[in-house]
This record gives structure tokens, sequence and C-alpha cells, in this order.
């Protein structure tokens, strides 16, 4: 089919100007026909892109589906997938109509609510398909906006502020990318992401007031887009917008910027920093193991202190997308096999969380742990979806949160034993605070009066988490359908890559730098 990524990539946002231009009014009829059509069009998204999967050949490493035409001022709209993308595709239109669905009580200004989420699901969609880096930095920093107004005007009491620290946080980091695309643009003569991959940016030794950069320019370009991606992730030390953001954010705001949002700085490590950067990726993939090491123990002992489920599950993340760079740049096949999986396993059990959290949330209105206690005894069903997602979180074999997390140690025991020892330590870590939430939370006797007549999940809460159990246990026994996928893909990077580095040489580095 011409054009399905388009047509995939575009209904959302056709869906969000219908809204805008034709819905009037504030009544609960106009509010119903706001869901209903946010709730069509992402549903309608997701089944268009059950074509795409189906017509995807693995054996295939280039980009398929590729759509080029002329755009502006010599620019190309480009777009195409390869086996390391269309899983993020699959995932972002899969996860989409639940968001929607979970947000169906929502009663204050549902018209531009659902805009934002029609938009953003655009934009997020557009950042996985854009083979052009002009094309790739528009939606990359367009999707900044609709969840800044999704945090902003829909979250909690301190909102403002966090929106604001999520906004600066995500846009500084973003502007050296920019800078960083302009001197590719300069040294490759084009933008289209496909010839870029193609390209060898320089590695000769340069020197940069007075400090001689090994790598050259290459490990200039790596800085300034490890700069965007690693606050995206977001990466210890860069990592403190996160928590505040999820705080604030709506339960449907919180789902999305875990399970994809958070995708984007892995995809980018995947997509530019490797293929592109290979020998600066390489010198510096020690920093990056430390510094993700660092954020897996870290972040588990603050996760262990707070008092806030939000808090703590988005500290768990922090924590999870620590094995996600640590197995990019271990830069082998279980490294980065493992890192993907866990990035779509992370979008389906993190997702799952924050809605265990909003279910809870909207009968008390309260996400402090305190408040709580002995909900087995009158949410029995919550109580089972609950130890499901937390079994997974911890990362029990026969969920999906196991494999990716495995793969990982696996690969990068190959590259640094003591980087994988202590990674591993996370893995007990997430057990203690993963456990130590659902018995507070859930377990013990109930006797707190507030709680003595809260209700069992409804019908439309647990056909939400159907979808999410049904894929977390799929992926666990049956891995092969994300890894089949994914790994001609990766076979063909880490060859490039280590082809490139074999031919980088230190000793070329130092003839070459007398020459500047």
């Amino acid at each position: 089919m011409d054009n399905l990524l388009s047509i995939i990539t575009f209904i959302p946002a056709i869906a969000a100007v219908i809204l805008a231009l034709f819905l009037r009014g504030e009544d609960v009829a106009a509010q119903t026909n706001a869901k209903w059509l946010a709730m069509i069009a992402t549903g309608a998204t997701f089944i268009v892109s059950l074509f795409l999967i189906a017509q995807f050949d693995p054996s295939d490493t280039g980009f398929q589906f590729v759509e080029e035409r002329a755009w502006l001022m010599g620019l190309k709209y480009k777009m195409g997938v390869d086996g390391i993308s269309v899983l993020f595709v699959m995932l972002t239109t899969f996860l989409m109509p639940l968001t929607i669905w979970s947000a169906w009580n929502v009663k204050t200004r549902v018209k531009e609510y659902m805009i934002a989420f029609l938009l953003l699901e655009t934009l997020m969609l557009g950042v996985f398909c854009a083979l052009d880096l002009v094309l790739f930095y528009l939606f990359f920093e367009a999707g900044l906006i609709p969840m800044f107004l999704i945090i902003g005007i829909w979250g909690g009491a301190n909102r403002i502020y966090a929106a604001f620290k999520f906004f600066l946080y995500t846009f500084l980091g973003s502007v050296l990318m920019l800078v960083a695309m302009i001197a590719m643009y300069v040294d490759a003569g084009t933008t289209d992401i496909a010839m870029l991959l193609q390209h060898n940016f320089s590695t000769g030794g340069i020197s940069l007031f007075g400090f001689q950069i090994v790598g050259g320019l290459q490990t200039l370009l790596f800085l300034a887009f490890f700069a965007s991606f690693a606050v995206k992730m977001p990466m210890w030390p860069v990592h403190t917008w996160l928590p505040d953001a999820h705080v604030q954010a709506p339960t449907a705001g919180s789902v999305v910027l875990a399970a994809i949002l958070l995708k984007m700085g892995g995809y980018g490590f995947l997509r530019f920093s490797l293929p592109m950067f290979p020998v600066a990726s390489d010198l510096l993939a020690p920093l990056v193991f430390w510094m993700s090491a660092i954020a897996i123990v870290y972040t588990s002992l603050v996760a262990l202190a707070q008092e806030d489920m939000k808090k703590l599950i988005a500290y768990s993340s922090v924590a999870h997308m620590g094995y996600v760079t640590m197995g990019i740049f271990a830069a082998n096949q279980q490294g980065i096999d493992g890192a993907i999986f866990q990035m779509i396993s992370h979008g389906f059990i993190s997702g799952a969380l924050f809605l265990i959290v909003g279910v809870i949330y909207d009968r008390m209105h309260t996400r402090e742990i305190d408040a709580y206690g002995g909900l087995i005894n009158r949410m029995p069903a919550y109580a089972l979806i609950f130890c499901f997602f937390t079994m997974a979180n911890v990362g029990l074999p026969g969920t999906s949160g196991f494999i990716g997390e495995f793969l990982v140690l696996m690969g990068i025991f190959q590259v640094n034993t003591w980087v994988a020892l202590f990674a591993t330590s996370g893995v007990i870590l997430s057990a203690a605070y993963a456990l130590w939430l659902y018995r507070r939370v859930v377990l013990g006797d109930l006797i707190k009066e507030s709680l003595k007549t809260i209700t069992d999940m409804s019908r439309r809460e647990r056909a939400i988490f159907a979808p999410l159990v049904v894929m977390t246990l799929l992926l666990g026994v049956y891995p092969a359908l994300v890894t089949d996928v994914i790994g001609p893909s990766v076979e063909a990077l880490i060859g490039k890559y280590e082809t490139a580095v074999a031919d980088f040489s230190p000793a070329t580095q130092v003839a070459e730098t007398g020459d500047h």
C-alpha cells in the first residue's frame, strides 16, 4: 500500500483537526463525542498499523515502505521503517487506544485533552518513521508541546513547575542536537538519514580550546546528540525532571510519557549514535556503562525512600532505562536485542503500573502510600492485576520483564564484568521496592475507614488491562515475536559498527592531529 506510513502517522492529526473545527460545546454529549472520535481514530491507526507489520520483511535490513517527496526549500519529506523502528510504531499504535480509554472519566476541557493526545500520537509516530534529519527534529521537538500542555493544564497542584521543568530540560538538550545536525549537513551535504548512515564522519584528531579531541568530529557530534537523548531517556544525572513530570501529569499523560516518550532517547542512540558515530560510541561506551550502572542502583535506592506511588514508579523507570543504555552501548547482539526488548516490554509494564495507580487515585484522590493498606480485602481483581505487573516489573521469568534484563546482562557481561556485577544488584533492589510497595498498598488488614467502601475495578478498567497482560505474558514465553523482527537489522548495525571501530587507529589520530 502506497503512503502507508503517512496514513498511520496522520490519522490522529486529522481527527484532532476535525475535533477542533467541528465539535462545539462543553455539555456531556459533546464530551462523549470527543472521546469516541479520539477512540475511533487511535483504534483505526492501530488497525492500519497491523497491515504494516503483516507486510514487513524482517530479513530485509534496509528501510521499507519508503515515501519520499519534495517539501520546503529543497528539504525532503521522507518516511520509512526498518527492523529497529517498526516495533516502536506498533507499540505506539497499540497503547494509544488504551490510553484514551483510560481517560474516559476526564470532565474538564475534554475536547482539548483529546486533541492534545491525538497530536502527540502523530508526533511520536513521526519520530520513529522520519528518514530526514530536519523532519526528525521537527517531530522530536514538537512532541514537547502537547505533553507540556497535558501536564500544565490537566496535571496536579504543582503542574506548572513540573511542565516547565520538563520542557526546559528536554528543549535545552535538543539545542545541541540541532547544532550537530547543521554540522552533519555541512560535512555530508545531505539531511537524508539513509545517506548519512553510509557517510563516514571524520575521526581525525582535532584541537578545541587547546584540548585534543580523540575521535575528532565524531566525538563532538556524539556528545551533542548524547545531550539530547540522555535527557529524553532520562539518564542519571539529568533524570530529575521525570519524577516531577510523572507525579503532576494526569494518569493518561504518565502512561504515554513512560511507555513511549522515554523510548525516543533509546531509539535515537540506535538510529544516530551507534551507526553514524561508531568510533565515538566505542570511545565513550565506558562512561555510558558507569552512568547506567549508577542510575540502576541509585534510583532503585531512591525509589525505596518514596512515599508517593507515582514517584516510586517514575524512579523505577529511570532504573530500567539504565539497562537499555547499557545494552545499546555493549554493541553486541544480546545487548542491543535486550535493550530493544526492554524498551518494548517496559512500554507495557510501566504503562500498566501507572494505570494501576490511576485506578485507586480516581477513587481516593491521593497517591500517598500510607493512605492505603489491605486493598485485597475489597479489591481482589485489582490486587491480582497489581501483583502480576509488580512481578513483571521485577523481572519474573515467564514475563517480558525477565527477557530484556537477562539479554542486557548477558551482553554487558561479555564487555565489562564489573559493570555487569554492579547492574545485577539492581535486580535485587527492584524486587525490594516493588514488593515493599505492593505489601503496603494491597496486603494486610483493612483498617482505614476511608477504604471500607472502596469498589473493585469496573469492566472498563479490567478490559484496559487485558491486552497489557496478554502482551506481557506472550513476550515473556515467546520472545521471538520481537527478536525475529529486530535480529537481522541489529546484526547489520553491529557489523557496520565493528568494521568502523576496527578501522580506527589511535596512531592515525596522533598523526592527523599534527596537521591541524
